[in-house]
């Protein structure tokens, strides 16, 4: 067993994350449930990848997500920042203040009640299926308004005096020195890296759209001197009502990418203005994070699935985290930068369902070095039947052989015969032409509503795929010529604003050259040599 430890760091990244811990927990009660239908009794998941079994004060078995989650503070809502199987008293940590030199103002919010769910899950009170459901898709405020997880104490780290309604907390400056004043954030995840026996990687999860980035690179640099040898897969997470283009977001964008990408080994950029293109979801308000990051949750399940897969006739291509890393990175090109694609639920096209998850990408690219690896879940031959591991090879393998443009260099694909479960709190996001397992019906089912929910699709089979591709050159070049064109050049808009978050102009002339490199490298002809931008 190779172990993950995943880190979740703002607002968005943990209700990613919420949802994330949601289909887990969802897996380990169906995989014990006698009466759950045998695809999930029988999953061939080894879930201690991801959880750690440990034992509370008194004597009390526990398996909980090997996880750090970072966020302001507040943001937690009814939960504690214990958790709610250990109770130990308060934080060791002391007097939030000690390590600020400033003004300090006391900030005290309310105790929050829980809400429906919340009250169901603890047996507080007997809460109808439906009225929980319909709860949740109107009014939830916080992650943990619908997580169903349970946290160890050293999971949940709220930064001090950072309260959730800070306004201002919205580019990559007013983060910059936050994690110097962190010091308990390397301490935690020092506890779960420690215990781990052959740690294979990090999954970490960061919302890219404020000072969350500053924060997560900072931390991702002490992370490197640290632990110099696991691999950090990076997921660089926006929300669709975070996306302005302003002087200020454009070179938080390409600061916030040099940082980030230079301390990891797979950078993943995941977030569209909008979901609304995807054929069998109706996202309603997808301002909602709720409902948004669902959708990027179901992703990052699927295209992980491989790192928690047993070697059986059930799956396909179980690999870790290196693996992946070599396989996206190492072959034709040295790209770090991939693109993930989606598909949720996936029909019988299989492969022509996938739609990209990541911004500003170029499609129909003809790029004959593109190297691609793939997971597929649950996958169905008809409506009620799960296809094998060979149908599913054979479908995508029909798929390339009838494709007209260039093939990519390289393809592998992992497959399980497990689909995607639907938790109770899982936002009524499919149309209506999704039936009970997730398969593509053929007429719309009569409803009065235009979502389905938890209540009306029980599993869904999903397909993600990830690229390594020229397709990403957009998102590249766009990041490097806002620096340089608003940053770096004489009279530059935006050098007040660079010059007031730290950065000097070798700094950003340095950030620069690296983008470059990695433009080169997906177009060795787009630049012949470096503009002196002098």
């Amino acid at each position: 067993m190779k172990e993950i430890v995943t880190i979740q760091v703002g607002e968005f990244a943990n209700f990613v994350g919420s949802h994330f811990w949601n289909f887990q927990d969802e897996l380990l009660g169906l995989a014990s449930d006698p009466e759950s239908d045998p695809v999930f009794r029988n999953s061939n998941l080894d879930m201690d990848v991801l959880y750690r079994s440990g034992e509370t004060q008194q004597g009390v078995s526990t398996y909980t997500p090997r996880l750090l989650s970072i966020n302001f503070k507040g943001s937690l809502g009814s939960m504690s920042s214990r958790g709610t199987l250990y109770n130990e008293g308060a934080s060791s940590r002391s007097d939030s203040s000690k390590a600020w030199f400033g003004d300090v103002e006391t900030q005290r919010s309310e105790p929050q009640n829980m809400n429906l769910f919340q009250q169901s899950l603890y047996k507080e009170a007997e809460i109808k299926d439906k009225d929980i459901v319909g709860y949740l898709d109107e009014s939830v405020e916080y992650w943990t308004d619908f997580s169903k997880s349970h946290y160890h104490p050293q999971s949940l780290y709220e930064l001090s005096g950072l309260w959730m309604d800070s306004q201002d907390f919205n580019n990559y400056g007013i983060g910059k020195d936050v994690f110097s004043r962190e010091e308990e954030i390397t301490d935690r995840l020092r506890f779960f890296v420690e215990e781990c026996d052959h740690i294979q990687g990090v999954n970490f999860l960061v919302d890219d759209s404020g000072g969350f980035s500053a924060l997560a690179g900072d931390f991702l640099e002490t992370m490197a001197d640290e632990y110099t040898n696991i691999p950090v897969l990076l997921y660089s997470l926006r929300s669709p009502v975070s996306q302005k283009k302003t002087v200020s977001s454009k070179l938080h964008d390409a600061i916030s990418f040099s940082r980030l990408s230079s301390f990891c080994k797979l950078f993943t950029p995941i977030g569209l203005p909008s979901l609304s293109g995807s054929k069998y979801l109706n996202l309603g308000d997808e301002k909602k994070p709720y409902r948004s990051s669902a959708v990027y949750a179901a992703a990052l399940h699927s295209s992980t699935l491989p790192f928690r897969m047993q070697h059986t006739s059930e799956v396909s291509n179980a690999m870790d985290v290196n693996t992946l890393v070599e396989l996206l990175t190492c072959r034709g090109r040295q790209n770090t930068v991939a693109i993930l694609d989606s598909a949720m639920p996936v029909g019988k096209a299989l492969l022509s369902d996938l739609q990209t998850l990541t911004p500003e990408v170029k499609e129909d690219v003809e790029d004959n070095l593109a190297v691609e690896s793939m997971c597929i879940l649950g996958a169905l031959s008809s409506e009620d039947k799960e296809a094998t591991v060979s149908e599913v090879r054979n479908a995508v393998d029909a798929f390339y052989e009838q494709k007209d443009s260039t093939k990519p260099l390289f393809c592998n694909l992992s497959v399980s015969r497990c689909p995607l479960p639907v938790p109770l709190p899982f936002p009524s996001i499919f149309g209506n032409l999704v039936g009970r397992k997730g398969e593509i019906l053929s007429s719309p089912v009569v409803s009065d509503s235009l979502y389905r929910g938890s209540l009306d699709v029980h599993s869904v089979p999903v397909a993600t795929r990830w690229r390594s591709s020229s397709a990403v050159l957009p998102f590249l070049e766009s990041r490097m010529g806002n620096l340089e064109k608003l940053g770096i050049q004489w009279g530059a808009l935006g050098s007040d604003v660079v010059r007031s978050w730290g950065f000097g102009r070798e700094e950003l002339q340095e950030m620069r050259e690296n983008m470059l490199k990695m433009v080169s490298e997906l177009s060795p002809h787009h630049f012949s040599e470096s503009e002196d931008s002098d």
